[in-house]
């Protein structure tokens, strides 16, 4: 069978450019997929007719739209969907195996993230619980009404939730799958070597019932993503530092760039570290390291040296495997100049000095390893002297993290900005302080892996509060 051809989207209708391009599959030169790119002025056009896709989806009661969503869950995980233009299915087998294809993600990650996305689309009434503190659905379909018994009203801060995608992950996919249940449609940019995802999910919404209108993909170049952060009312944002620093203090974007998270033991805890050990090979390795919410940095008061030596013991069993393996923990790299690059600024991270490589002493052959095509990272657990070292605070998009000795009264001071931040202590005092820790934006309290999240609390914004807003209102009797 010929590559599939991945078209744009445009509120639902299919659209095939001049401008294909082509995204091998790994390791080899045969074509994994075709895919149209939308030019800027495209996508400026079709913004102006976003109020449309959400009338689509007005029509609708929110009801209606929850059961929708989770019907879309199951054919999302069980069923063949149409791939491409040419009228072929794709079974989900398929799809993992044209995921791994592009992705370098093995196929049992693969199948992990798509149960993850297979509990967004099946627990949407909890969610929205969570986001909404308790808000009836019914609200949104009148635009009033009551929660905890005052009056309440809310409207929509946009007609369209537009999202520049990674390629890293398909489990980032999570975070839009609730905004059509919140009646706001979807402008979707892909990440090169990752349509597969989102392309799957809007054709199981359709499928279930969902407007076609409401879903809108777009595939394009740097003018574009421009042009869809510039110009749309509300974008989810994914990429590194530099790329998501210009727009932090935006309101209409939300930023998801590097995480920082952390394990912390306390003082009163770390002298029983061995047994929060699993939890920190699980926090540091899960998803092949690749989420922003995976541990990068792990601090203690004492027992620095002892911890990095068995975690990186415990990680060296990570090794680079067949795709199909079903014990396959490791991702390759879709770029191959990216694995070297984060590998050489590792190594130019421990040539500075007050740092060493632990795992080196336990892994077979160096950190930087090439198996079947592709190029892949092995884990690697540095030791720091101080958070003054380069790669004390470093996030790479593998299995990687230091481990850095601090007194627990100064941790807080040290630590920066975190994502996510796992605190093992029953420290009352020091938990207290940790609540009030303005850099700190999801705290696990006790023996929580970092990567364990619960989606009607999110780690990173809140999906409600970004589409709607509170207003104030009275209604008089008409005379």
């Amino acid at each position: 069978m010929s590559a599939p051809h991945i078209p744009i989207l445009r509120q639902g209708r299919v659209h095939k450019s001049l401008d294909v391009q082509t995204v091998p599959k790994l390791g080899t030169d045969q074509a994994a997929a075709e895919i149209s790119f939308a030019c800027a002025d495209m996508i400026k056009y079709d913004l102006h007719k976003m109020g449309a896709a959400r009338a689509a989806l007005k029509k609708f009661s929110c009801q209606d739209l929850v059961d929708i969503t989770k019907r879309a869950g199951e054919l999302f995980l069980n069923d063949a969907l149409p791939v491409g233009t040419e009228g072929a299915m794709q079974t989900p087998e398929d799809y993992v195996l044209s995921l791994a294809s592009t992705s370098g993600l093995p196929h049992a990650l693969i199948r992990m993230n798509m149960k993850r996305l297979g509990g967004i689309f099946a627990d949407i009434d909890t969610i929205f619980r969570g986001l909404t503190r308790g808000l009836d659905w019914a609200v949104l379909d009148k635009g009033y009404g009551e929660q905890g018994g005052a009056p309440v009203s809310f409207s929509a801060t946009t007609n369209e939730l537009a999202v520049i995608l990674p390629s890293n992950s398909p489990a980032v996919n999570a975070l839009w799958i609730p905004a059509i249940a919140m009646k706001v449609p979807v402008l979707l940019k892909p990440g090169r070597e990752e349509p597969w995802t989102p392309w799957r999910i809007i054709q199981a919404f359709i499928k279930a019932g969902a407007p076609a209108e409401a879903f809108s993909l777009y595939p394009t170049q740097h003018d574009g993503s421009g042009t869809i952060i510039r110009r749309s009312g509300r974008v989810m944002l994914f990429g590194d530092d530099s790329t998501v620093k210009q727009y932090e203090h935006d309101p209409r974007v939300e930023v998801h760039g590097t995480g920082y998270s952390k394990f912390l033991i306390g003082e009163d805890e770390v002298d029983h570290w061995e047994d929060y050990l699993d939890s920190l090979v699980e926090s540091v390795s899960a998803n092949s390291g690749r989420s922003c919410i995976c541990t990068s940095t792990i601090v203690v008061p004492r027992h620095g040296d002892a911890i990095a030596t068995a975690l990186a013991k415990r990680l060296a069993e990570i090794k680079p495997l067949a795709q199909d393996d079903p014990n396959a923990k490791l991702s390759g790299f879709a770029n191959p100049m990216f694995a070297e690059w984060i590998n050489e600024a590792v190594e130019k991270g421990l040539k500075a000095g007050g740092a060493v490589d632990v795992t080196a002493q336990f892994r077979e052959g160096g950190r930087f390893q090439q198996r079947d095509g592709m190029n892949y990272l092995q884990p690697t657990i540095i030791r720091a002297d101080s958070f003054d070292q380069e790669l004390a605070i470093r996030e790479f998009l593998f299995p990687f993290a230091s481990v850095v000795e601090c007194p627990q009264a100064e941790i807080l001071d040290k630590i920066g900005y975190s994502l996510v931040v796992t605190a093992v202590t029953k420290d009352l005092e020091w938990i207290n302080q940790l609540f009030d820790c303005p850099h700190i934006d999801r705290l696990n309290i006790g023996n929580v892996p970092t990567n364990r999240i619960k989606w009607d609390q999110p780690h990173e914004g809140n999906l409600f509060e970004f589409l709607y807003t509170r207003r104030s209102f009275q209604i008089a009797e008409i005379a």
